[in-house]
């Protein structure tokens, strides 16, 4: 019986980009090039946030391969925020696993779990070499990017639609969508900073809300993820995950926080905080209705009010995130926090999401 390639890899995950190495790099990239012998690895980007991030330009002695690969694992100082909310392990098991993951995502090289040393390691195709532009907040995406990146996710709802413990047993891993400890913990600590942070920059009915008010809307629509037929979520669908390539095709990074729950939590997190407050309100019934459509469910589609008034909902969980982010320093750029912070408050007077949940009975 033969051991898993990764195992191999000595260390698993590099201490320090520096330790990486062309043979290293060799075995890394051989799933997709096993006839490729790299001689020379050089680091070209190194961005270590929330995550520990680096572009390597890779060199061959013989074969062909990429020229370069975009390689993530975890940053220290992150590391048990991200395992108390239980994503540290998620987007290297994903994709380790080997189910299809069926949109446009970067090619993956190699997924590995490092459950003893609590990390993990992706090496990755750089998406910029097929001309991908990773987005944020202070770059909105137009209204057909928008419904192309939610074509995308449609895609992933209806292959895994009914998706439970049983049925892909290779997924049974995924946690559904709950109200824990450890978001509520950090949620609570760092949206009232958020709000200080956002003072007279929000509509005026969510510019009045207390913290706990904001978290009490996220723990209520968490809640509500629960109903009806679960799927896999990307569950982390913000503006900053999604990268636009020639054309206008949008694909999807950082899968770190995937879930199983209602589809409503990726159409209505991406929607909202893609697009200029304006631009929202002028195509989101339409938007709304393709992402519908895209499902093409047949039967098990779910009815057009029923698309809306979850879309109502989502609101209340952008709302959280972000004034939490905010609340921060060093996870986002704060620009970026209170663009989308804005764009999801507005929504929430809009949509009127907070009768929306009092109808949805959560």
């Amino acid at each position: 019986m033969s051991l898993p390639r990764w195992l191999s890899l000595k260390p698993v995950v590099p201490h320090d980009w520096a330790d990486v190495t062309p043979d290293w790099m060799t075995r890394a990239i051989a799933s997709h090039h096993p006839d490729a012998v790299i001689d020379r690895v050089d680091i070209v980007m190194r961005d270590d946030g929330t995550n520990r991030r680096a572009r390597f330009a890779l060199h061959y002695a013989s074969g062909t391969g990429p020229a370069q690969v975009f390689v993530k694992a975890h940053a220290a100082a992150h590391r048990m925020v991200h395992l108390r909310n239980g994503n540290l392990f998620n987007e290297a098991r994903l994709f380790a696993h080997g189910d299809r993951i069926p949109c446009e995502h970067p090619a993956v090289y190699l997924a590995v779990p490092d459950y003893p040393r609590l990390d993990f390691l992706l090496v990755m195709e750089d998406i910029t070499l097929r001309g991908g532009d990773p987005r944020d907040a202070t770059r909105p995406l137009t209204p057909a990017q928008v419904a192309s990146g939610l074509e995308e996710l449609a895609k992933v709802h209806r292959i895994f639609w009914g998706l439970s413990a049983r049925s892909h047993r290779g997924l049974g891993w995924v946690k559904p969508w709950a109200v824990s400890k450890g978001w509520t913990m950090g949620l609570g600590k760092r949206i009232p900073i958020g709000l200080e942070r956002t003072a007279g920059k929000l509509p005026g009915g969510i510019d009045a809300l207390s913290g706990d008010a904001v978290l009490e809307y996220w723990t209520r629509y968490v809640r509500s993820l629960s109903q009806g037929p679960h799927t896999l979520l990307h569950g982390d669908a913000h503006i900053g995950n999604c990268y636009v390539l020639p054309g206008d095709k949008v694909g999807w990074l950082d899968w770190q926080v995937v879930r199983r729950g209602n589809w409503s939590q990726d159409l209505g997190y991406f929607l909202v905080g893609a697009l200029t407050e304006a631009d929202r309100r002028a195509h989101e019934r339409e938007l709304v209705e393709h992402y519908r459509q895209a499902l093409d469910l047949g039967a098990n589609t779910p009815s057009p009010e029923e698309v809306w008034h979850r879309y109502r909902l989502s609101p209340a969980y952008g709302l959280a995130i972000w004034l939490s982010t905010l609340g921060t320093d060093g996870w986002q750029r704060h620009e970026i926090s209170l663009a989308l912070a804005q764009r999801y408050a507005a929504a929430m007077v809009d949509l009127d999401t907070a009768n929306a949940l009092d109808e949805a009975g959560v």
